[in-house]
């Protein structure tokens, strides 16, 4: 019961921080367009920055938070990130300024970098055996956070741009309540180690991560590269399928709606089903082969049914990132899962950092009027060449892991 109880609010944490993000998407340009008193062009720019704001805040923030995780006990430091999230979404709906905007962001960033003491804490009260399951259970979050978070934000939109705003905030005050009276420690005192703030960074913390197995290294990698490569969804998912397909803001939610529903399919049922059966490394693989084979796809085919098909079976990339993660949790000790989580999260940022400027400077190269080829599709078919280097860095980590480690992988 009590495993059930911490597993529903580590899933719950998730599921309001993405609702909490989808929720504010809609409404967000219309906010920073009255606060800026700016133009659509200009209103982009500053969103652009604030997600790299937000991004950079997470770089610095995770191994911090990880590794406090591992010195105080997961439970303070998460239910601390639930309630910030709160406080966050009450100071960006109260903004009076487009500078309190930036601040929320900058908060939302720091406090967004808990999900390295949430992986921990699955981590923490999971056997190694069935913690790609319990990772895939923060995927399934994200996929149900992503179906509703949206649809709630612009149905709240119509009654103000700063409702969805207090909406979230109550998302995340409620769930700092149920952990508060609920949540359990996952944390025994003999595994905590000792907090050194010149060491909570990224780099640091690899260092001492990998001389407990440097394999970690790699795996991390991997992680980092698959997370570049994932970003070209939110990066340039709706330019593209206005330019490729033509299609109007309905068809365009239309398709979000069921990427969120096929992520949520297979994280929460299909790891379930098949990570037992196929083993994290032949999951790894076929997540992989999914992607470019849908990326090819998305980039060459104009049929609207099969492009809608083919988002629903994308949700197989969904085996990846837990997998891999599985995997890497069993190469260090009980005592570092944060500063793991930590590193990986902080490592992650800088995709985060990088993918969005990386995609939307090929697409415009690809779509502008004096482009030698038109062909919208290129930055698809590049994020199918960084999967297809995931692949490669993964195998390499997968054969590096002693066997022992890896009996069912």
């Amino acid at each position: 019961m009590q495993r059930t109880t911490s597993v529903a609010f580590v899933f719950t944490l998730v599921l309001l921080d993405m609702i909490g993000f989808g929720i504010i998407m809609p409404v967000l340009p219309q906010l920073i367009m009255e606060l800026g008193q700016l133009t659509i062009d200009d209103a982009a720019l500053w969103a652009g920055w604030l997600g790299a704001g937000y991004a950079a805040m997470q770089f610095v923030f995770a191994p911090i938070l990880g590794n406090l995780s591992d010195r105080f006990g997961r439970r303070p430091v998460l239910l601390a990130s639930v309630l910030a999230f709160g406080v966050d979404y009450l100071l960006m709906g109260f903004a009076p300024s487009l500078w309190w905007l930036v601040a929320g962001r900058f908060v939302a960033g720091i406090t967004g970098a808990s999900f390295s003491a949430a992986y921990a804490y699955l981590a923490d009260i999971t056997p190694p055996e069935k913690r790609a399951q319990s990772f895939g259970l923060m995927g399934m979050a994200f996929g149900f956070g992503f179906i509703l978070g949206p649809a709630i934000g612009g149905f709240l939109g119509e009654i103000g741009p700063r409702v969805p705003f207090f909406a979230a905030a109550a998302c995340a005050l409620a769930n700092f309540a149920f952990g508060f009276f609920f949540l359990k420690e996952s944390l025994d005192p003999e595994n905590r180690r000792p907090f050194r703030l010149a060491s909570a960074n990224a780099f640091s913390s690899l260092k001492e991560l990998a001389k407990q197995n440097r394999t970690v290294l790699w795996f991390v990698a991997a992680l980092a590269m698959w997370q570049l490569s994932h970003l070209v969804y939110p990066a340039v998912w709706t330019y593209f399928a206005i330019a490729a397909y033509g299609w109007s803001e309905w068809q365009i939610g239309l398709s979000l709606m069921v990427v969120g529903i096929g992520s949520a399919l297979v994280q929460g049922f299909g790891i379930r089903l098949i990570l037992p059966r196929l083993g994290e490394t032949k999951a790894v693989v076929l997540g992989i082969g999914t992607v470019c084979s849908v990326s090819v796809i998305y980039a060459f085919v104009r049929t609207d049914w099969i492009i809608y098909v083919t988002l629903l079976v994308g949700g197989l990339q969904g085996l990846v990132m837990p997998s891999i993660n599985s995997l890497n949790s069993r190469a260090v000790d009980a005592r570092s899962q944060g500063e793991l989580q930590g590193a990986t999260q902080a490592v992650g940022s800088i995709s985060a950092i990088v993918g969005p400027p990386l995609y939307t400077i090929v697409f415009a190269h690809f779509v502008a009027s004096d482009a030698p080829v038109i062909f919208p599709g290129m930055p698809l078919l590049l994020s199918a060449g960084l999967a297809l280097m995931t692949l490669a860095l993964f195998l390499y980590a997968r054969l590096r892991l002693p066997p022992a480690e890896t009996a069912n992988a």
